[in-house]
């Protein structure tokens, strides 16, 4: 289970927001991967993690919104082959492939 630590920073004097950080253990190649993103995007390590894990957030709503506009679409199709597809999405959308 990661470790999580909530920290406030100042600047100027000011308080901002709590920032939660999180202690995480990450696959050899994932670690590779993510350390190329940060230096392709000349970031520390710590600010790629939280960028790519923002862009696979986004990217998943998205694709839950794109079904959701997909199914609404297709809803009284009665086409076995769009209905196959339909959950062919859904299981991809849920198991995140």
């Amino acid at each position: 289970m990661p470790h999580l630590a909530t920290t406030t920073k100042r600047r100027s004097g000011k308080k901002t927001a709590a920032e939660s950080r999180y202690t995480v253990g990450l696959p050899q190649g994932i670690a590779r991967q993510v350390e190329r993103y940060a230096r392709t995007t000349d970031t520390n390590m710590s600010k790629a993690i939280a960028a790519l894990v923002r862009i696979g957030l986004e990217g998943q709503e998205q694709r839950k919104q794109d079904f959701f506009k997909k199914l609404k679409a297709n809803l009284d199709n009665d086409d076995p082959t769009q209905q196959d597809q339909l959950v062919d999405d859904f299981r991809n959308l849920i198991l995140g492939r």
